[in-house]
């Protein structure tokens, strides 16, 4: 398999085997106009398997919902070829407009202008919850 390193764009490493395709639907990387490759299952020796996301292009990548989906996975920025920034992720204090609260009496559901924010309150279990009504996040 040969796939070509890019010029100037992004590359989503070490993200957990099988979290590739979840977090390419949820950037929204099918609608961009610009070569994107998934590699899935890649051997590596510190995870085991990892996946992997390269966006030929330089374009806003929303990095709470990356460490929301998979808080181990680390982005490089690439210009002309050269690595320039290596961001290592973590989870987020608090996600704004990532997730949607389920309560259907929070008036975040009923106020349709209102962003959705939910707040970390569990890191070790990964739990967040609305922070206008503290509905546990999907």
């Amino acid at each position: 398999m040969n796939i070509d390193s890019i010029r100037n764009g992004v590359v989503i490493d070490h993200i957990s085997a099988g979290r590739g395709m979840k977090l390419y639907e949820l950037l929204g990387l099918d609608e961009l106009d610009v070569s994107v490759a998934i590699i899935k299952n890649v051997v590596s020796r510190k995870m085991g398997k990892k996946d992997i996301i390269k966006i030929d292009a330089e374009l806003p990548v929303n990095f709470d919902l990356i460490g929301y989906v998979d808080p181990g996975a680390t982005v490089n920025i690439i210009k002309d070829g050269e690595l320039v920034e290596k961001l290592d992720l973590d989870m987020p204090e608090l996600l704004r407009g990532v997730i949607k609260c389920k309560n259907p009496r929070c008036i975040s559901s009923t106020e349709q202008e209102l962003e959705q924010v939910f707040r970390l309150t569990d890191r070790k279990n990964k739990v967040y919850r609305c922070i206008y009504c503290e509905t546990k996040a999907p």
